[in-house]
C-alpha cells in the first residue's frame, strides 16, 4: 500500500516554515485594526478579515501591507527549473525577475536587499517556496546575479513589500536608477492584501491512486476538506493531499499542533 510517509522525506524541511515566516496576526483581546481607515480596494475583502471563533478561541485573518519587511536567507533556482511551470501556472524563466515565496500573495512585488553587500533587486512572486528550513525567498538566476549571490548560493537578505498585482506602488520611495532597472511598472496599488488561502499538507505520493485512497480516508477531517494537488518534482508528478478551509495561518498551525500530524506543514494557494 502506498503510504504518505514514503515520500514525505521530499518535504520534511517544510515543517520549519514557522521559523522563517513572520506572522502579522493579532493577539486576542486586542482591538482589531481599523479597516475603515484603509483604501477602497481593501474594503472589498473587509468582511473576510473579520475575527472569528473556533472551539472558544479567537482567530484573526492575516493581511500583508506595503512596507512590511522580513529578514532571512535567500536562495536561487535556475537551469534545472527553467521552462517548467510555476505554482501560478506561468512558465518559469531564470532570466526574468521573479521569485518563490511560501505565503505572499501571487504577483506581490518585493525589493530584496542583500544585507552582506547592500545590493538590491525587485522581483514579482509567481511561485511557492523555498521549501528549505530557514529560507524565506527563492530568487530567479537574474535576480540572484543582481545582488551578487549566485556563486555563494545563499545570502542574508531583507525582503520588503513594495507593490501588489504586478505593479510597484507609487507610494513607495524608490530612486529613478532603481526603477529604471525594474521590469515592473509603477502605479497606484492597494495598501494591503489578504494572504492566500492556507492549506495543510498531510501526505505526498508518487502514485495517484494512493493519493486518492488517502484523500478518501481524510475526506472531511475535523471539518476540513481533503483535496489533491499535482506538482512536478524533477519532471515527476507528485500528488500532494491537503486539507483546505483554514481562514488564517494561526488556525492552520493550531490544527497541526492539536492533531499531532507527523510531517504536516502549511502552504498556500
Amino acid at each position: 500500500m502506498n503510504k504518505p510517509h514514503y515520500f514525505l522525506f521530499v518535504f520534511i524541511s517544510f515543517i520549519f516554515i514557522s521559523c522563517s515566516y513572520k506572522s502579522t496576526s493579532y493577539t486576542p483581546g486586542i482591538t482589531p485594526p481599523n479597516y475603515g481607515s484603509m483604501n477602497n480596494s481593501h474594503q472589498v475583502h473587509k468582511a473576510t478579515m473579520r475575527p472569528y471563533q473556533i472551539n472558544g478561541k479567537w482567530y484573526y485573518p492575516t493581511t500583508v501591507a506595503l512596507g512590511e519587511n522580513y529578514d532571512g536567507i535567500a536562495s536561487w533556482y535556475g537551469p534545472n527549473f527553467h521552462g517548467k511551470k510555476t505554482s501560478n501556472g506561468e512558465t518559469y524563466s531564470m532570466y526574468a525577475h521573479t521569485a518563490a515565496h511560501k505565503t505572499l500573495p501571487m504577483n506581490t512585488i518585493v525589493r530584496v536587499t542583500n544585507k552582506e553587500n547592500g545590493k538590491s533587486t525587485i522581483v514579482r512572486i509567481n511561485d511557492r517556496g523555498p521549501f528549505v528550513a530557514g529560507r524565506i525567498i527563492d530568487l530567479s538566476n537574474s535576480a540572484a546575479k543582481d545582488i551578487d549571490m549566485v556563486k555563494k548560493g545563499t545570502a542574508r537578505v531583507k525582503v520588503e513589500v513594495i507593490g501588489f498585482n504586478g505593479a510597484i506602488s507609487n507610494s513607495i520611495p524608490l530612486t529613478k536608477n532603481v526603477l529604471a532597472q525594474s521590469e515592473y511598472k509603477v502605479a497606484q496599488t492597494q495598501t494591503s492584501m489578504q494572504l492566500s488561502k492556507f492549506l495543510v499538507q498531510i501526505g505526498a505520493f508518487r502514485n495517484k491512486e494512493g493519493a486518492i485512497r488517502f484523500q478518501r480516508t481524510h475526506a472531511s477531517s475535523h471539518g476540513y476538506k481533503a483535496i489533491i494537488k499535482e506538482y512536478m518534482l524533477d519532471g515527476t508528478p507528485i500528488y500532494r493531499v491537503m486539507l483546505s478551509g483554514f481562514q488564517s495561518e494561526n488556525e492552520a498551525r493550531d490544527f497541526i499542533a492539536s492533531q499531532k500530524i507527523s510531517g504536516a506543514f502549511i502552504t498556500t494557494e
